[in-house]
């Protein structure tokens, strides 16, 4: 059979799929995440049948569902919000940081992978996913809820540390001189301050540039504009994420609007694609072997990133149900924890490194797509307002 035959099949069928699987996950009133990571696993490396002919398709298609989750979340929120999220944040960015990233770094030192794994496994645990995260908050009507700017906010601090981590764990495992190592972090943070200069000083200037009224040019430059500034953020080792996201909040008004209308049906058709694409190039068989130690790290890191997410919803003076929410939410990981983890494999540290990153991330999808429903739960509410309430008798 051809190649472009073979693929238009597989690609058809698995949009398919993902239709009657959206439809169930609708109708039981459940995200449909799991369910799209699940066909992925089933028609992936080690599952019912390997999709090969569509994997290049849906690596491409996944990372613009990533860039258009952050672009199209970055357009609900305005440059001073923003900096006003990070100031409140930057505590609860360094108590992330500690939290998140020692449970990692302890799992690799008690397999005996040594120090530079221990490095690497920090930043798989660390991170939280802003493209599953993202997709949380809007399945979830979150985005306007009082909680969520706090939970925005360390992820964009999280993502900016990658603009530092990348670099340096390169330098580690690669084999990256000191200087080369300095001059990559150098450069990535002068172009995140660029861009957060021009998001705060000249975004009425960015959104003049696209016509409000006209929706085909308005979704191909803004389009256009999103990617070309992911894609210059991600060559110098900030995350494509963090670069559409910026280039969201740098649009203003009636063009924000707009182009959150006619950027939605992709966003929605590539992001369903991004969860596809992990469950595709995932071993389910290597995942068995590491799939009992994954679990238990990510246990202990939903904990942690539960502690996160309170205390900044805390800081920003969120109730306690909405520090529930924001802790939960934070749970998933995602792109950067297999990036991470894959430049450490590539590198020759740990083989065993990628199946068990591969399984926490997994793991931490799912628990962390249930958990954050939590919060919404009738049952839930009550058992909060009534240790309120006990609290204030005392």
């Amino acid at each position: 059979m051809h190649e472009t035959t073979l693929l238009l099949i597989e690609v058809g069928a698995l949009l398919l799929g993902m239709s009657l699987l959206g439809r169930l996950a609708i109708a039981i009133g459940f995200s449909p995440i799991p369910f799209y990571l699940l066909l992925g696993l089933a028609f992936g490396e080690g599952g019912l049948i390997a999709f090969d002919a569509s994997e290049e398709f849906f690596a491409v298609g996944s990372e613009i569902g990533i860039i258009l989750l952050l672009a199209i979340l970055g357009l609900e929120y305005t440059a001073p919000e923003l900096f006003e999220s990070l100031h409140s944040a930057r505590t609860a960015g360094i108590v992330d940081g500690l939290l998140n990233a020692l449970p990692g770094a302890a799992l690799a030192f008690l397999l005996g992978w040594g120090p530079v794994a221990a490095v690497a496994m920090a930043g798989v645990t660390w991170v939280s996913s802003s493209g599953v995260i993202a997709k949380l908050l809007r399945d979830l009507g979150r985005l306007s809820n009082r909680e969520t700017p706090a939970i925005l906010a360390v992820l964009v601090i999280e993502d900016l540390a990658m603009a530092f981590y990348l670099p340096v764990l390169s330098a580690i495992v690669v084999g990256v001189s000191l200087l080369q190592g300095a001059i990559s972090v150098a450069i990535a943070v002068s172009v995140v301050a660029v861009i957060l200069f021009i998001a705060l000083r000249h975004g009425h200037i960015v959104s003049r540039l696209f016509p409000a009224e006209h929706a085909e040019p308005l979704l191909l430059g803004v389009l256009g504009l999103t990617m070309l500034v992911a894609g210059f953020a991600q060559e110098v080792s900030v995350s494509a994420a963090v670069g559409a996201f910026l280039v969201g909040i740098a649009l203003s008004g009636r063009v924000a609007k707009n182009a959150s209308a006619v950027l939605t049906p992709l966003r929605d058709l590539f992001a369903a694609i991004f969860f596809v694409f992990f469950g595709l190039t995932t071993d389910s068989a290597a995942l068995v072997s590491m799939l009992l130690p994954a679990t238990l790290l990510a246990i202990v890191t939903i904990l942690t990133k539960l502690v996160t997410g309170a205390y900044a919803a805390r800081k920003a003076g969120v109730g306690t149900l909405g520090q529930w929410r924001a802790g939960l939410s934070l749970a998933p990981r995602g792109e950067f924890s297999i990036v991470i983890a894959g430049l450490a494999v590539g590198a020759g540290v740990e083989p065993a490194l990628a199946p068990l990153a591969t399984g926490y991330v997994l793991v931490t999808i799912i628990a962390g797509t249930v958990l954050a429903r939590l919060p919404d739960a009738a049952w839930f509410k009550s058992a909060v307002r009534r240790r309120r309430v006990a609290r204030a008798a005392v």
